[in-house]
């Protein structure tokens, strides 16, 4: 088709909206547009489902009614403007239809091509998945080129990404279409090609499997790397996060990837989880998975007047600047060194490295310095409040009691990590900016989508390539070089855009 092709739905006046599916996401859908002013019909071949998912969003709409952000004759033409329909011909006139039934390609075909058949010429058809292909999708149907993916986030009404995602068929102005639809809907859309995950679920899944990982290798507890990665700036540590989305989900999806990207061990799903799965600690809606109910809310740490030993700043780059940045925020007195060449903390006679994917006992043994240890990438200097380190073995107790005075002198709460490759924050971080890197490097999305769709669907505290301009190229590719050189896997290979970036930066040589 002609980009020059007038789509129904990018007309001046609402056009009529029809979802097919009435769960959560499919009520929020219909929610959403419907408070944009289009009339929405409703469908699930459930007996009552759409008409209950009309009364659960009554309710939520009250709910807003009564804490004054909507007026009650708002909430009475929003509700006005959503009808449950019968069957899929009641849809016949609808100028976008966007299906949100089973997470299944053969039931999304089925439904897809009896829409295709039923709608007429101008009319959009779109599929709310959150991994399948969008060309697979289109597979079968007479005008597959009006097919596009618009995935929403759970809870629509609130979540603002919509990722509009392009299969090998779909017409550009129907992209285009969807994309200022989602803008006037008050969404902020950004585009996706149709490969495994699109945007959000690819670069996402390092988020977890990090976590897996240090569980499955005994690193630390659920709370200690919770704790961890909510003081870099998450929202939500990645295991309470696993508990709150729900494990059999969460594995599922990461089983989804891994599968349709041939095996690659980037996405390589977790025993752990697993194990979880079949024991049935589900998470929340199963009262316990990694924690029993809620996990408990850390405190503010105070920082804690010590008598310290000589601190140093030592090594130069973005996370040798933080540090210093640290130590000014709380007004202690440090030296500082730019010529060494490695990058951390010298606490007395401690060497304290910023970790690069290599473990204490490796480093005292390469330096012939057996006080070292490695600490984790202070990313956010204003706000942190604890931070991951580990010891080597050669470590005296007055050094490790040193260390720790600094961490509370700078009120953060010492994380004690077993002398693991990466620690919590260095490799979760990592990963998410390689993910984030072969993403753009292989047209799935540009960089600035990327940053947007990881800020807007997760609740990132950053996007990937913000981190990287933070940490710089060298601090990444060392910390991924480090982390395969003690795991021999390819899961931590290097993107070959991280790898330009790196060389763009000649004169940082160590993390």
């Amino acid at each position: 088709m002609s980009e020059t092709k007038q789509w129904a739905v990018a007309g001046e006046r609402p056009a009529l909206i029809g979802v097919v599916g009435a769960g959560v996401m499919g009520a929020g859908i219909a929610q959403v547009a419907a408070q944009a002013g289009h009339a929405v019909l409703l469908l699930d071949l459930r007996e009552g489902a759409a008409a209950a998912a009309i009364a659960q969003t009554a309710k939520a709409l009250d709910a807003l009614v009564a804490k004054g952000r909507m007026e009650a004759a708002e909430r009475a033409a929003v509700l006005a403007r959503i009808e449950p329909a019968q069957n899929l011909a009641d849809l016949k006139d609808a100028a976008l239809v966007i299906e949100v039934i089973v997470e299944k390609l053969e039931p999304k075909q089925a439904l897809l091509r009896e829409l295709d058949a039923l709608l007429g010429e101008g009319a959009i058809i779109a599929s709310n998945t959150s991994s399948i292909s969008v060309t697979a999708l289109a597979n079968g149907m007479g005008n597959p080129s009006r097919l596009v993916g618009m995935h929403f986030f759970n809870p629509v009404p609130l979540m603002k990404l919509v990722e509009v995602v392009w299969g090998a068929e779909t017409d550009a102005g129907v992209a285009a279409a969807i994309e200022a639809l989602a803008r006037r809907w008050g969404k902020t859309p950004v585009h996706a090609k149709s490969t495994p995950g699109f945007i959000v679920n690819r670069i996402a899944r390092p988020f977890y499997a990090e976590a897996l990982a240090l569980l499955q290798e005994q690193a630390a507890t659920p709370a200690l790397i919770d704790r961890a990665l909510r003081a870099a700036g998450f929202r939500m540590g990645p295991c309470e996060l696993m508990d709150l989305i729900g494990h059999d989900t969460n594995f599922l999806v990461t089983q989804s990837v891994f599968e349709a990207n041939f095996g690659d061990k980037r996405y390589m799903p977790s025993l752990v989880q697993k194990a979880l799965v079949d024991g049935g600690r589900l998470g929340r809606k199963a009262g316990k998975g990694f924690y029993v109910g809620l996990p408990e809310a850390a405190g503010p740490v105070a920082p804690q007047q010590q008598d310290l030993v000589a601190i140093g700043v030592v090594g130069r780059g973005p996370l040798a600047d933080a540090l210093a940045a640290c130590l000014e925020l709380k007004g202690l007195a440090y030296t500082r060194g730019e010529s060494a060449d490695w990058n951390g903390l010298l606490v007395g006679d401690m060497h304290v490295h910023l970790s690069s994917g290599v473990t204490a006992a490796q480093l005292a043994a390469e330096w012939h310095h057996p006080q070292s240890a490695v600490m984790d990438w202070p990313l956010a200097p204003d706000r942190i409040d604890a931070l991951a380190l580990s010891f080597g073995p050669g470590v005296s107790a007055e050094g490790v009691a040193a260390v720790e005075d600094v961490w509370r002198a700078l009120g953060w709460q010492p994380l004690h990590l077993r002398d693991v490759p990466g620690l919590a924050v260095a490799r979760t971080v990592a990963m998410l900016v390689n993910e984030g890197a072969d993403a753009v490097w292989q047209g799935v999305c540009d960089e600035r989508s990327a940053d947007l769709a990881c800020k807007l669907g997760v609740n990132y505290p950053a996007g990937p390539f913000e981190w990287l301009q933070l940490v710089g190229a060298q601090a990444v590719v060392a910390t991924l070089d480090g982390l395969f050189a003690a795991y021999r896997s390819e899961r931590y290979r290097v993107s070959p855009l991280l790898q330009q970036r790196r060389w763009a930066e000649p004169g940082l040589k160590h993390a």
